[in-house]
């Protein structure tokens, strides 16, 4: 696969985990990626670790709501911008964009305050993305509307 390009802002989906459609912002200067959750659950089934989360896809909404489960990968302390530490759930899916996809890790944390309800850090793009800065969505604008009607 060559490398994507990608602009400062894309819509991509998370299908594994049901999220047809998020705004990510695209973040080189965050080695994390982060995704909005709320109401964080660790569980068990078959003997392994599982984490169940809310998450409000849309920015500035709080409907719809979505419900996620995901096999817990790690726990890992995470800095954010504001050089605050978190202990955070770490989850591995499957991230899709046009007509590209690939496994990415994400951090769960409650992103509400921010503007953009994922971010997508340079970790999830070594190898598989070029980032321009200027522009934005390279991938295609969604209707979130009707996705999310």
């Amino acid at each position: 696969m060559g490398k994507v390009l990608l602009g400062w802002r894309e819509w991509l989906a998370l299908p594994d985990l049901g999220i047809p459609a998020i705004k990510a912002k695209v973040d080189t200067g965050a080695k994390t990626s982060a995704l909005h959750a709320f109401e964080l659950e660790r569980f068990q089934r078959q003997q392994k670790d599982y984490v169940r989360f809310a998450l409000h896809p849309l920015q500035l909404r709080d409907t719809p709501a979505l419900e996620c489960y995901a096999p817990l990968l790690d726990q890992r302390m995470v800095s954010d911008s504001g050089g605050h530490r978190e202990l955070r759930y770490v989850i591995e899916t499957r991230l899709v964009m046009g007509g590209y996809e690939w496994p990415i890790e994400l951090t769960l944390t409650n992103r509400d305050s921010m503007r953009f309800r994922m971010l997508l850090g340079r970790t999830a793009m070594e190898n598989k993305a070029l980032v321009d800065p200027s522009a934005s969505y390279y991938m295609g604008k969604l209707n979130y509307r009707k996705i999310y009607a």
